[in-house]
């Protein structure tokens, strides 16, 4: 049995030879007419028919096969890496070498996910008289994920369109589709998880800074004007402040849920991964110490570090990172108890709720962890009650329903 992809190349060839021949017999019959039957009329049929069928012909050379081109990725900022929810501007400038008439020019772009989920971008472009075309076209919003650009396909026909004549071309490029995150202000609830719920003071003074210098950093709006490193800011022409070394803190680690049952639709968890993704970006521009525990079909653990290369690393594995999980939350972090230091504060992140996250959040107490539950997309018919369960016991719960809920939960405002 032939296989579909071969069976249809075959019907395509056959088609193929079958027009040639059309073409070939009625060339032959118009030299036949000329030849037995004679005449100004017949010439000028066979002379009208030979220059047709010359075109027809030629157009096996017609230079698609030769196409050169180069993609251009616009208004990208930060080289191939953009943020979930994004579009991306593509330009693909082509040249067609040859002489052949070519009337239009069909391409077709694809960009494949890592998943092996395929976007196919298509339309019709006509070659300026140099052969050259360009073609724009927008991406929809991207969904989070690393992406390469297969193969770019060029098609085009005769002026009849008897005969089709395709090329490839292959302009490798990837994208990396970074989670989205959401700017949080303030997290204010921190302190009083870390420091205990009498503490008063706010997440800046519950991680107080030293005098030692411990660096330069990136000027972050609403810092005060003795922060300014004015020997930097001169040097680099952009503005700094000084970095500060903090007093330690209690560890503190996000538990970002990738059990296959807890997600109904890939909503969800692409909510999870974004709270994940929003509040290690937080704690890199506070220079906190955050860790991520994270079981799926891999097995990731993050000890918290303070610093950029913590916060690029855990990012890339959150670009990947599936709901593929086979053991729930209380498997995995039964197996990982032994790694956490005692008094450490734990967020899990999940759309799970009811007996079952009661126990686990109740069994971690025990340990002497502070755990602290972010429920994502909370059913609305319970999210008050659970809530106020859990604050009966002494547990924090903030109930995501939308990320951009997540600043005004966290107590920073939106």
């Amino acid at each position: 049995m032939l296989r579909p992809s071969f069976a249809f190349k075959l019907a395509g060839r056959l088609g193929s030879s079958r027009k040639l021949w059309a073409v070939l017999s009625v060339l032959l019959g118009s030299l036949g007419f000329l030849l037995f039957q004679g005449g100004k009329l017949a010439l000028m049929l066979f002379v009208i028919i030979f220059i047709l069928s010359v075109y027809l012909l030629l157009g096996q050379w017609s230079g698609i096969k030769r196409t050169k081109g180069i993609r251009t990725l616009k208004h990208n900022e930060f080289g191939t890496t953009i943020e979930a929810g994004s579009t991306l501007e593509v330009t693909i400038q082509l040249q067609i070498p040859g002489f052949w008439p070519m009337p239009y020019l069909f391409v077709k772009d694809r960009l494949v996910h890592k998943s092996g989920r395929e976007l196919t971008f298509e339309a019709t472009v006509v070659p300026d008289w140099k052969r050259r075309a360009q073609w724009e076209y927008k991406t929809p919003a991207m969904r989070r994920g690393h992406y390469v650009f297969g193969t770019t396909e060029c098609v085009t026909e005769d002026v009849f369109g008897l005969f089709k004549h395709k090329g490839e071309l292959e302009l490798p490029q990837s994208i990396s589709v970074l989670p989205q995150t959401v700017p949080i202000r303030e997290w204010q609830q921190f302190h009083q998880m870390v420091k205990g719920t009498n503490h008063q003071s706010s997440t800046t003074r519950a991680a107080r800074e030293t005098t030692q210098i411990n660096g330069v950093r990136e000027y972050i709006y609403g810092d005060r004007l003795s922060r300014i490193h004015w020997n930097a800011t001169a040097k680099t022409g952009t503005w700094k402040s000084k970095e500060f070394e903090r007093e330690s803190l209690p560890k503190t680690y996000l538990f970002l849920d990738r059990s296959l049952r807890s997600y109904q639709d890939p909503d969800p968890f692409e909510l999870a991964v974004s709270a994940a993704a929003s509040m290690f970006q937080y704690g890199a521009h506070r220079g906190l110490a955050l860790g991520l525990i994270s079981c799926g079909a891999d097995d990731k653990y993050f000890e918290p570090r303070p610093g950029q290369a913590q916060y690029h690393a855990v990012m890339q594995h959150l670009i990947d990172v599936e709901a593929d999980g086979v053991y729930g939350a209380r498997q995995v972090l039964m197996e990982k108890i032994h790694m956490l230091a005692p008094g450490s504060f734990i967020k899990l992140i999940s759309p799970v709720s009811g007996d079952g996250m009661l126990e686990l959040l109740v069994w971690l107490k025990q340990q002497q962890m502070k755990p602290c539950h972010l429920w994502v997309n909370p059913d609305a018919a319970r999210r008050e009650a659970w809530v106020k369960q859990l604050k009966s016991r002494g547990i924090v719960c903030y109930a995501v329903q939308h990320l951009s809920e997540l600043p005004f939960q966290l107590g920073g405002g939106r």
